[in-house]
C-alpha cells in the first residue's frame, strides 16, 4: 500500500511539472490564393482553429493571362516548368519563429504546389516546425504536393494535407482537430 502511494505521489508530482512546461502551441495559416477559392477556405481554417491569417502574395500580383494553364507561355506555365522558379512575394510575415503550427494553403498547379510556396517556405525557413498543406483544385488531389515537399525539405515535421474543396467549417474543423 505504501508503495502504490508514493508511486502515485511520483507520477502526481511528475504530471504537475510536464504540465506547468507544456506551452501554448502557436499556429499560422498561410495561403496563396489567385482567385479567392483557396482563400475563403484560409479565413474558415482560422477561424476554426484560432489561428492568425496571413496571406502569401507576390510582389506582382498574377492576372488572368497569367494563369491561363492552357497557354505554354504564361506566367504560371512558365513557372511551373522550371523547378528552381522562385516567385518573388512580399515579405511582411512577422515573428515567423514564433509559430509552432504552420498551415500552408494554396490552389493546385500542376499537380502540385505553385512554387511560389517554395519561395515562402524558403524565405522563412519552418525547419523543426510542424507544417501541413490543405489545397483547392478543379479535380487534382494535394499528394503529390504532399511528397514533393516532405522530399525538398526534410528538417521540416510535415503531416500530411488535404485537398478541402468545397468543405464547411464543420468539415474543416474536424479535419484541424483529427490531426492533433
Amino acid at each position: 500500500m505504501k508503495r502504490l502511494l508514493l508511486t502515485l505521489a511520483a507520477m502526481t508530482l511528475l504530471l504537475t511539472a510536464c504540465g506547468q512546461n507544456k506551452k501554448e502551441m502557436k499556429t499560422l495559416v498561410a495561403y496563396f490564393s489567385a482567385t479567392g477559392t483557396t482563400e475563403a477556405v484560409a479565413k474558415d481554417l482560422a477561424e476554426v482553429t484560432g489561428a492568425t491569417l496571413y496571406e502569401i502574395k507576390p510582389e506582382v500580383k498574377y492576372t488572368a493571362a497569367d494563369l491561363d494553364w492552357r497557354d505554354k507561355e504564361s506566367r504560371s506555365s512558365v513557372e511551373m516548368q522550371d523547378k528552381n522558379s522562385r516567385p518573388a512575394i512580399v515579405k511582411d510575415l512577422k515573428d515567423a519563429d514564433s509559430y509552432d503550427c504552420i498551415f500552408i494553403g494554396f490552389p493546385v498547379w500542376w499537380y502540385t504546389a505553385p512554387t511560389i510556396i517554395n519561395t515562402f517556405i524558403e524565405a522563412y525557413g519552418f525547419e523543426g516546425k510542424t507544417v501541413i498543406f490543405f489545397a483547392t483544385s478543379g479535380g487534382s488531389t494535394i499528394d503529390k504536393a504532399n511528397k514533393d515537399f516532405a522530399a525538398a525539405y526534410p528538417k521540416i515535421n510535415w503531416k500530411a494535407g488535404k485537398t478541402l474543396n468545397g468543405a464547411s467549417k464543420a468539415e474543416i474543423k474536424s479535419w484541424a482537430e483529427g490531426l492533433k
